[in-house]
This record gives structure tokens, C-alpha cells and sequence, in this order.
């Protein structure tokens, strides 16, 4: 029954994602993003305070132990995105050298690929994209694993929080493939099936969570701090901008409405 959750749960946060992001732009609801990103936000806090750190430190573990593992994840997270800045910014300069060497006689059409190039970023390659994101999918995978092994009522609330901070990160993803591949259904194709990768990571957490139990509340946290970073240093940077009074308490709404669906979701798996 546990397998068959996890399962269901990480199809639905992996590849559900993908098709609702698809769905919003498709209705040209892109211009909704920042809603999206504060109700991700929201959810990823209200998941990570309110039900997996609660879960994890009511266990036998020490409370000693496993805020240096909420401490080692925070860290580890930040190292993990400045390694991934380092090697776009690497790659990208390569694509400029290489922009240099085969246009040297164009200023005007070198000039307007250095601005494709600046505006798409070091995500511009297709296959680059699709490799993070296979990899970020199967991470996933194991979060949500983790938290379904502990209780299902956590499992269901840690796959709501993947799924809605998952939207607008696939939403960037799909204009890149598209731009890339000039072929929409190939790009939806393929970025579902990067997310189909967060079902072998459950897969993976499961058995490996079947032999390490005790060290399930560890894996709690590592979770927990996972979610934490991503709306601290990814999601919220991205909402503090200067904004209207009526945008600004559309943000906070979206925040609490997050918050809100987390525990609202949490209590009716209960």
C-alpha cells in the first residue's frame, strides 16, 4: 500500500506538474507566475515547519543531531547551486567564444546571438535541461519517499508541495524546449518524461528506506531542508521586488494561501 502511494504520489508531483504548467501557458496564464511562486513558496515552508520537521523530531533522534543535519542540508543546497552557477557560467562562456570564432565578421548578427544567449542563459541547451531536470526529479523522488514512509498523511502533503513548486520552474522549461526544438508536443513529450524520473526515485527511496528506518527522521530533515532553501534562496528572492499595494497583497495572499491549502490538505489525509 506504502509502494503504491509513493507511486501514485510521485507521477502526480513529477509528471502532474509538467501538464499543469503545460495547461498555464497554454491559457495564457503565464503572466500568473508570481501568484504561482508565492503559493509555492508558501506550501514548501508550511510542509517543511509545520509537518516534516514535527515528524522528524518527535522521533528517538536527538535534537542536537538533526539540526546539524537541517544545518548540513542548508549548506550542502547552497554548495549545490554554486557549483551548478560555476558550471553554466563555464559553458557559457564557451558558447561565447564559440559565437566569436564563427561570426568574427558580424558585429550586428554576433551582437543579437549574445542576446539570445544572455536571455536564455546557460539553460538554452535542450539536453542540459532535461539532464537537471532528470536529476532534480529524482531527488524528489526520495523526498517524497522519505515522508510517505514516515506517515501518509505527510506523503501527501510533501508531493502537494513538489507539485506546486515544480509549476513554474516547468513552465520555464517548456519555453526553452520550444525555442530549442521549434516543436511543442516534443517538448512536453520530453520534459514529462524527465519528470517520470521522480517515480524511479521513489522507487529507489523506498527500498532504501525499507533497510535504513532508523535514520528515517534524518531523512525527514534532509527534506525539510530542502524545501527551505528552495523558497528562501530560489522562490522568495524572486517576490521581492517593487511592487503596487494591490500586488504586494496579492503576493502575501498567494503566501498564505499556500500555507493555508498545505494544512487543509494535511488535515483532510488525515
Amino acid at each position: 500500500m506504502t509502494l503504491l502511494a509513493i507511486l501514485i504520489g510521485t507521477i502526480a508531483a513529477g509528471v502532474g506538474s509538467v501538464w499543469l504548467a503545460a495547461l498555464l501557458g497554454m491559457a495564457m496564464l503565464a503572466r500568473y507566475t508570481q501568484h504561482m511562486l508565492s503559493l509555492a513558496a508558501g506550501a514548501l515552508m508550511a510542509t517543511a515547519f509545520m509537518h516534516l520537521l514535527p515528524e522528524a523530531f518527535e522521533s528517538e533522534a536527538g535534537a542536537h543531531e538533526l539540526f546539524a543535519m537541517l544545518l548540513g542540508g542548508l549548506v550542502f543546497f547552497f554548495l549545490l547551486d554554486k557549483a551548478e552557477l560555476w558550471h553554466h557560467g563555464h559553458e557559457h562562456s564557451r558558447e561565447e567564444e564559440a559565437l566569436l570564432d564563427h561570426e568574427p565578421q558580424d558585429h550586428h548578427a554576433h551582437h543579437g546571438h549574445h542576446h539570445h544567449a544572455h536571455d536564455h542563459g546557460p539553460r538554452s541547451g535542450g539536453w542540459t535541461v532535461l539532464a537537471g531536470d532528470s536529476v532534480h526529479a529524482f531527488g524528489d523522488g526520495i523526498l517524497i519517499a522519505s515522508a510517505f514512509m514516515a506517515d501518509m498523511r505527510l506523503g501527501v502533503v510533501a508531493a502537494l508541495a513538489v507539485l506546486a513548486h515544480e509549476v513554474p520552474h516547468h513552465m520555464g522549461d517548456l519555453v526553452v524546449l520550444r525555442h530549442t526544438s521549434r516543436n511543442s508536443r516534443a517538448a512536453l513529450v520530453k520534459v514529462s518524461l524527465a519528470g517520470t524520473v521522480t517515480a524511479l526515485g521513489g522507487l529507489v527511496g523506498y527500498f532504501l528506506l525499507t533497510q535504513l528506518q532508523d535514520y528515517l527522521p534524518y531523512f525527514l530533515v534532509a527534506a525539510s531542508s530542502s524545501f527551505v532553501y528552495v523558497a528562501l534562496a530560489d522562490l522568495i528572492p524572486q517576490l521581492q521586488k517593487r511592487l503596487s499595494l494591490a500586488a504586494t497583497v496579492a503576493q502575501i495572499a498567494w503566501l498564505m494561501v499556500g500555507i493555508a491549502l498545505v494544512t487543509v490538505v494535511s488535515g483532510l489525509a488525515h
